[in-house]
């Protein structure tokens, strides 16, 4: 949704209670408590129904941005079922995407493994130099000896970093982006060994 400030105040700006309705043409419209900006928002996929809820401008900026960045993190992995690989009857999708922080990874890994259903999942990220890894186990990959925990912990060292997790999940950091492609490779090796 893009929000359009009608009286010169941006949306960052503005960090009052905003009431927002949404009438039958899609458009959503929005009009402080104290009465110091309008907003007008269009986006078409809004039900056409009558609905009313309250939130400030600086939590709609901030939940735009979060779905801008989860858009743009499935963007750069591309089609992420052709990277997907097969270690003794288990499916691994071991990735790098650009620019996207813990948080992000999180969503990522379990929109991932939605898409490969069972398996193990581990993504890469640099932002500001500093690598993030995250690694998500479903229960019947766990259920064949892989570890969400363990697997970081082999591989956090090639990113010059440590972490570690749970069984179905973990995350690590580091400060070494070279390491990363080689650590995605070794992420295989390790869930290979821990299936065996």
């Amino acid at each position: 949704m893009y929000v359009e400030p009608v009286r010169g105040m941006s949306a960052a700006q503005t960090k009052q209670t905003v009431q927002m309705t949404t009438d039958t043409d899609n458009t959503i419209h929005a009009q402080s408590t104290e009465g110091e900006a309008e907003y007008t928002s269009y986006d078409s996929t809004t039900p056409k129904t009558s609905a009313s809820q309250t939130m400030t401008a600086e939590e709609m900026q901030s939940a735009e941005n979060e779905k801008l960045k989860s858009k743009m993190a499935n963007d750069s992995l591309g089609d992420v079922l052709s990277q997907v690989k097969e270690v003794n009857g288990v499916k691994v999708l071991a990735s790098k995407v650009a620019d996207v922080d813990m948080n992000g990874l999180r969503n990522l890994g379990d929109q991932l493994k939605d898409k490969i259903g069972e398996g193990v999942v581990v993504i890469a990220s640099v932002m500001d130099g500093k690598v993030s890894l995250m690694a998500t186990v479903t229960d019947e990959a766990q259920k064949k000896g892989a570890h969400a925990g363990n697997l970081i912990k082999a591989i956090a060292g090639l990113v010059g970093g440590g972490g570690g997790g749970r069984p179905n999940m973990a995350q690590a950091g580091g400060k070494n982006p070279a390491g990363i492609e080689e650590a995605l490779k070794k992420a295989v090796e390790v869930v290979e060994e821990q299936t065996k």
